[in-house]
């Protein structure tokens, strides 16, 4: 079975949200890119039951009205947001910033390179990640297909 769960971008800048857009493209992701201008936005979504779960959030920091923090504790204390690994794509180096993502279980924080090539590889590594991850549901996510394992076949 195809994986076709979608990838939540939760970013405010348009310019950022563009090429991360074209990356997804180039790198040939077929998975749904839905992208939210904020997290009040992006918490709205996630609370919607008739929309489809991410299997992934790629998380900005630096938003207006309510920052990547902010997006964090609340995700955090929803029982069904939590479980869905957020990686948080920022610009900040800030140690104090990596230190409080990871507070809230971030499941990575990764730099936004300004590079292009590196963008491209960065997103790439990122794509890697949460297509290997294992999923909370018994199914394994492995190169765009999911694999039910055997415990999960019942």
């Amino acid at each position: 079975m195809h994986n076709t769960m979608p990838i939540l971008l939760v970013e405010d800048d348009n310019v950022d949200t563009m090429i991360i857009k074209r990356v997804v493209r180039e790198l040939k992701i077929t998975n749904e890119l839905i992208c939210m201008t904020g997290g009040e936005e992006a918490l709205e979504y996630l609370k919607d039951e008739n929309n489809r779960k991410p299997s992934i959030i790629l998380l900005d920091l630096s938003m207006p009205k309510m920052d990547g923090f902010e997006f964090l504790r609340i995700a955090k204390e929803n029982s069904e947001i939590k479980r869905i690994p957020i990686v948080v794509f920022t610009t900040s180096k800030e140690e104090q910033d990596v230190v409080e993502s990871f507070n809230f279980s971030v499941a990575g924080y990764m730099i936004k390179p300004v590079d292009y090539k590196k963008f491209m590889e960065t997103v790439s590594t990122i794509d890697l990640y949460w297509t290997l991850s294992e999923l909370p549901d018994g199914e394994q996510s492995y190169g765009k297909y999911k694999i039910q394992d055997s415990a999960s076949r019942g």
